[in-house]
This record gives structure tokens, sequence and C-alpha cells, in this order.
């Protein structure tokens, strides 16, 4: 393995860059860049581990290998080729080629994909000194993606998307994902001495991050990740991680976390999937619409992913929750709401106008994060 420094990338979905920023600088790196889709350090081994196991937000942990101009496919095979590709991948690698290409004269994926297949394979037998690859060891995902005539070649270390933390084996038919989860509830602020709502929990992932993120609990915890089997990650580095994750996990943490759904299906998912992740004694699930929704507590917030048109429910339907959700909550004036909506006319609907709006993307839909922001708790001694 190349003892230079691994230039070690966190893809994300666009408009909560920022967020993984932060969450990567809050594990003490200090020299981060920040681009569209992706947060880049660079580190080690150990690094990619600890990526893989702590960011909440990110969507997958990948190793960018090279990055070159590439305007023709002689200039894509023969800058591959000069790639030290023994340095990560063993005799016996499984290594499979993706691709993707955006505003680039080389357009076919198929073919990219082909020549950079052949141009590792070319450069590997340089130095195994063998012509067949049986490709039956441990896996490398390789992706070639071509932007604007810049091809830049990465390896996966993640497997499965970082989304799947291991805990939502069934779902409802419109799930939130783990990492959007993760970001809404990053933007709110919350911390853990304060109540946490979600009112149309689904399948339980928002209250189910909450905790998580109260108690310290890496999200990754609970899962296997496939750079796990490459042999120049020692195990050791590994168990190292996990080690550390246990340690900084805080299980003695009180919260005061609550998911209600109209739908009794859906409480009863929630609970299986709190219970899998050992979570289900810290949350409450209730089947309750939200209209029912009665508080004596103060200074919560109160988090949610509302139905919307495009998503679930007649137009009329969703205008009519949509009004319901302001007159019930809107009384608790030291509470803080935040919504995922793509309606337009969600704020006259709520009937009042968020604090602040942000675009996210909840899968391909575009949607708006409205905030609105209550005061915050009165400190101990305060009047």
């Amino acid at each position: 393995m190349n003892t230079a420094p691994l230039k070690i990338v966190a893809t994300a979905a666009m408009g909560i860059e920022a967020i993984v920023a932060d969450e990567v600088k809050k594990l003490g790196y200090t020299d981060v860049t920040v681009e569209n889709g992706k947060v880049s350090i660079y580190g080690t081994e150990r690094d990619v581990a600890r990526l893989n196991l702590w960011l909440r937000a990110a969507d997958r942990i990948k190793i960018e290998v090279a990055s070159f101009p590439a305007t023709s496919f002689e200039e894509l095979f023969e800058r591959t080729k000069a790639i030290p590709w023994a340095d990560f991948l063993p005799v016996n690698a499984e290594f499979p080629v993706s691709g993707k290409s955006v505003k680039s004269g080389l357009y076919s994926v198929p073919d990219c994909q082909a020549i950079v297949k052949k141009a590792i394979v070319e450069s590997l037998r340089k130095t195994y000194r063998i012509d067949w690859f049986k490709e039956d060891g441990p896996l490398f995902k390789i992706e070639v993606a071509l932007l604007k005539d810049v091809a830049t070649l990465s390896i996966d270390t993640s497997g499965s998307g970082l989304h799947k933390r291991g805990y939502r084996y069934f779902h409802g038919k419109a799930p939130l994902k783990e990492t959007m989860a993760a970001a809404m509830i990053y933007l709110t602020r919350w911390t853990p001495d304060r109540p946490f709502v979600d009112p149309f929990c689904g399948s339980g992932t928002l209250p189910i991050e909450a905790a998580m993120i109260g108690q310290n609990i890496a999200p990754g915890f609970n899962r296997d990740f496939v750079s796990e089997n490459w042999p120049w990650i020692d195990k050791k580095v590994w168990d190292e991680v996990r080690t550390e994750a246990e340690d900084l996990a805080n299980y003695d943490q009180p919260l005061d976390i609550s998911g209600f759904d109209i739908d009794h299906r859906m409480v009863e998912l929630s609970i299986a999937n709190a219970k899998e992740i050992g979570l289900s004694e810290l949350i409450t699930f209730k089947q309750m619409q939200v209209k029912d929704f009665r508080t004596t507590k103060e200074y919560g917030v109160l988090v949610g992913n509302p139905p919307y048109g495009e998503r679930l429910g007649t137009d009329e339907e969703v205008r009519r929750l949509y009004q319901d959700m302001g007159k019930t909550l809107l009384q608790y004036d030291t509470w803080s709401f935040y919504f995922l909506v793509s309606h337009p006319n969600f704020e006259k609907l709520f009937g009042r106008k968020a604090s602040k709006k942000r675009k996210l993307y909840n899968g391909n839909i575009r949607t708006d994060y409205y905030q609105f922001f209550g005061p915050l708790p009165r400190k101990k001694g305060d009047i």
C-alpha cells in the first residue's frame, strides 16, 4: 500500500454538503474542502474507518485515486494505466467499474467503463506478472466520473450507502433516508435536554436518529463496510475505531423523544425498528393525528416530513392537514417547528412565515425545509 496520504471523499446530497463538512470538523479534521456534492480531506486508513462509522449525513465514503483531463479514449486509457493500481488492489481483487458522464466529450459511459477496466488490468499485469485475474477476492467498486472532460477515478469504501444503518428492515411507502433525517435534525440545533417530537414518524427514522445523536451513538456501529475486507486496512484499525465509538457513546443520557403517526401499522413498524437498534425504551411511539397533539412541556423541537402532493394524499387533504397543523401547533409559543415540504403555499396554509427556508432534495423531489424558530430555553439563574 502506498504510504502517501489518501484523498478521502464523503459524498453528500445536494444542499447538505455544509452539514457534512461540519460533521467532519467536529471529528477533529481541520483541512476540509467542500465542493458540490462532496467533502474531502487527506488522511489514513484509520480516517477511512472513522468517517464511515461516524458521518450521519454523508451518502458514502470514497478514496479518490486520481483526477485528470480526458478528452479522448486513448488519453483516458493511458492516464488510468499509469496509476499504480496494485497499491490498492490485491491480486485476487474483484473490481467492477461503474461510470457517469456529464458535459464531457466522452459521453458513452459503457465505453469509458470498459476502457478503465482494461487499463487497470494492464497496470496490474505489470506488477503481478500474470495475464488472468480471477477476481474472487475482496470487492473494490471503482467509479469513473467524467465532468467537463475531467475524469475522476475513485474506490467506494462503504459498500451499502451510509443511510443503511442496520435498523430499518421495513419501511413505509415514502421513506425518509436516514442521512436526510440526520441532516434535518442537525439544522434544528436540538440538544438532548429538550423534548423532541415527530408527528409523522412513519417507520421511526427521525426519532431513532435523534436518539442516536442524543446519546452520541455512532450511526455505523451496527453495520459492516466493504473496506473491512481489504487486506491493506488492518483489522486492528476497525477494532480500535469501534472501541472508540463505544467509549464515546453516552448511554446514560436521558432523552424525551416521541413519534406519532395516524397509521397504527407505522407505529408498530417504528417500535420494531427502535427495538432492532436497542432504543425502544428511549422513544415513545403512539398512534395519533397531529391535530390531537397536546403538551405542557416547553422549549420543545418538533420535526416532521408531513405528506405532500407528490408523495402522499390528494392536494385537498394535504392543504387541510397543513391548516390543522398551524391551528394546533402555533399555540405553543416556546416550541420550534421544522418541516420538509414541497407545497409552494405551505407558509400561508400553516399560518406563519418561516424564520428560515432551505432548499433540500428528498430523493428526486425538490423540497423546502421550513424552519420556525422558537426562543431558546432559559438558563439556570435567568430571571
